[in-house]
């Protein structure tokens, strides 16, 4: 059934068309449907466990500001709810009353679902101005305007109890588990001497507990402090918790835990350890001693030659090889663990240093003998080719042989002696071919 001409504006705003009979009934079968929904959504969020969580918990910080927003904004949420099912209940009053309604029945269901028939009292509330707007004592709406807001309060409601909700579920057990594990590692510690004050790793032990319960602390008094909103993400609750404090606690509790296993193995191959030490600091001693003694050949045998000096053996190291032979004896694990470690670079490079000490030593007693390996094997050539009774042959020989076996030998006067006896040979298995004449037709 229609109606004629239009239902007359409200402050300016363009007229509203008349609604007919089955426009009407249309209207009203979906704001119905729509008022379920609003009211299902509603309830959900007052029997959300974030809600309820946040109602009992001891706030701080900008948790607490934004809960003191967000109960306001339920509150004024439910108020709009009741104007709004009140307008719809009234509408459904006026269709009820015939079957063909009037002019007047539409024209009153037009004003209610369509025209801004809906007022909404504000003084009970007084809401927060950043929410509503500057306060007023009442405001008026269309179905429509109620509904966007309704959504619009709804939306930021739910986005605060959400990402509670989920700083809530993710951190605080995780913290837990946490610390029950630095329990654990605690108890490690101390039956291996890990202690404050006595090693690093015991003062880290400490750090990290102190860092969980402030951070448990704070998680639970002030959630959104851990919260990161999703970039780009308008649905309510996107984002994700903020484990980084977490994550640098973990993290810290691992290294720690690899220092205790650390000890721990100490404790189990400290007596190994310590005789492989041993051994290593005696093999340098003894090759310190051999280079010594090749020191003094040398400086017998060899004429006109650089000897680098024998430092003594390592004192230091075998005072700390003792200290640490001391920890092991009183079991202070942690104390042994890090000298440990220590004293097996430095043996290892105690035992290299004595090495190449005696390789330096001993060149010029190796330039020596590669010369005499090398004046024989000449001598033995020229044997093979018949040459062994030439005069100049045996002499150049027999010079180069007296400077070689004589003390001392002057090294760079044996190897010039040796070059010229090598010349010599060369010279005579391979003489010089004379010259072809010139022509000089």
């Amino acid at each position: 059934m229609g109606v004629a001409g239009p239902f007359p504006g409200y402050a300016g705003k363009p007229p509203v068309p008349v609604l007919d009979r089955d426009e009407a009934d249309r209207a009203l079968g979906r704001l119905g449907a729509e008022h379920e929904a609003i009211e299902t959504s509603l309830l959900a969020l007052q029997d959300h466990a974030g809600r309820r969580l946040l109602e009992g918990a001891d706030l701080t910080g900008v948790t607490k500001e934004r809960w003191a927003a967000t109960e306001q904004s339920i509150t004024l949420l439910w108020g709009y709810f009741d104007a709004y099912a009140g307008a719809i209940d009234e509408a459904r009053e006026i269709r009820a009353r015939r079957r063909f309604p009037n002019r007047d029945d539409l024209l009153a269901l037009t004003e209610l679902l369509r025209g801004q028939g809906v007022t909404v009292a504000s003084t009970a509330t007084r809401p927060d101005p950043s929410i509503t707007g500057p306060a007023k004592l009442s405001e008026r709406f269309t179905l429509e305007e109620l509904v966007a807001r309704m959504n619009d309060l709804y939306a930021r409601a739910l986005d605060m109890v959400v990402a509670s909700d989920s700083v809530w579920s993710a951190l605080p057990a995780r913290i837990d588990l946490l610390a029950a594990e630095l329990r654990r590692t605690r108890s490690l510690a101390h039956s291996v001497g890990v202690r404050p004050g006595e090693h690093p790793a015991g003062d880290d032990l400490e750090a990290i507990t102190h860092e969980l319960t402030t951070l448990r602390a704070q998680v639970i008094s002030d959630p959104l402090a851990f919260w990161l909103p999703g970039p780009g993400s308008a649905a309510p609750g996107g984002g994700r918790p903020d484990t980084l404090r977490y994550d640098r606690a973990a993290r810290a509790l691992d290294d720690v835990r690899r220092e205790i296993e650390a000890v721990l193995a100490v404790r189990q191959d400290a007596e190994q350890r310590l005789v492989r030490l041993r051994d290593i600091l005696s093999r340098a001693d003894r090759t310190l001693a051999e280079a010594r003694a090749a020191r003094g050949e040398v400086l017998a045998k060899i004429a006109a030659s650089e000897v680098p000096a024998v430092s003594g053996p390592p004192t230091a190291l075998q005072e700390r090889l003792a200290a640490a032979s001391e920890y092991r004896r009183h079991a202070r694990w942690h104390r042994l663990s890090p000298l440990l470690e220590s004293l097996e670079r430095e043996a290892e490079d105690e035992l290299l240093r004595a090495r190449e000490s005696l390789t330096a030593v001993t060149a010029p007693l190796a330039v020596r003998a590669e010369l005499r390996g090398r004046l024989d094997a000449y001598k033995a050539k020229v044997a093979r080719h018949g040459l062994a009774e030439d005069p100049m042959l045996i002499e150049r020989y027999d010079a180069a042989r007296r400077m070689l076996w004589s003390a001392p030998c002057d090294l760079r006067v044996a190897a010039q002696a040796v070059l010229r006896y090598q010349e010599a040979v060369a010279e005579l298995l391979n003489p010089r071919r004379p010259s072809a004449p010139e022509d000089r037709r």
